[in-house]
């Protein structure tokens, strides 16, 4: 394929699997490999953002760090819809609670998305806009957590281009029903929507904007298994 491989992603063709799932670390999207992925190989690893491909129950699966923010998100997920024919990207990370209903270590699955991000005005609108994950995705991927006896949130999340942010915004938007904050799914569900192809955010709460209640760098990287497993199922 003439387009690949691209600036940021060395794979060859046909090295990435139909599905793939993307935590924003590239230490995470590793750990993934070695935990759970049976013959896995390194596809990528251009600028230290590791891309593996291996199997799970016998199921072909790709995983690979998105890197931090929409910009970020935007390029690799782009690149991976477009040029690698990546047909599904599930975005597995962690996320800032807001609702009084979060708590750590909840899963969130973000059913749509606010967002300040300029990213969306290359399709013409100034951030007044709120994509949406792919129904299918989303209702297999409540299944699967049904199955393991999770039972995720799903709602509105944000996606927001600032981490720390002065503007106040959170408790306008806790008072709008917004479940959490984080900072890639903005662009990922409005690339998936130009291409035609199926996004969806599976998230951890690491910390809440309002408790204070927060984990460590080394327990966001290694212990947040059960939105890696639902993710794995419906790969």
């Amino acid at each position: 394929m003439a387009n690949i491989p691209t600036p940021h992603i060395t794979a060859k063709e046909g090295e990435f699997a139909r599905t793939v799932l993307m935590p924003g670390d590239p230490l995470r999207s590793r750990f993934i490999a070695e935990h759970f992925l049976d013959n896995f190989v390194l596809v990528n690893n251009t600028r230290g953002v590791q891309g593996y491909t291996g199997t799970y129950k016998g199921k072909r699966v790709s995983v690979m760090a998105s890197g931090m923010g929409n910009p970020s998100m935007g390029i690799y997920s782009y690149e991976l819809f477009n040029f690698y024919n990546v047909e599904n990207i599930i975005r597995i990370g962690s996320a800032g609670g807001i609702s009084d209903d979060i708590h750590v270590r909840d899963i969130v699955m973000g059913m749509s998305v606010y967002t300040n991000s300029s990213y969306g005005r290359q399709f013409g609108f100034d951030g007044n806009l709120a994509p949406c994950c792919s129904f299918e995705l989303l209702n297999k991927a409540c299944q699967a957590a049904e199955k393991i006896g999770v039972t995720p949130k799903v709602g509105p999340i944000m996606s927001s281009d600032v981490f720390y942010d002065e503007s106040g915004s959170a408790g306008i938007l806790k008072g709008l029903g917004v479940l959490a904050t984080e900072m890639e799914s903005a662009a990922l569900y409005l690339n998936a929507a130009k291409a035609g192809k199926n996004a969806l955010t599976i998230c951890t709460i690491s910390d809440h904007i309002f408790t204070g209640e927060s984990l460590t760098a080394e327990e966001r990287q290694n212990t947040f298994t059960q939105m890696m497993e639902i993710a794995l199922e419906i790969a």
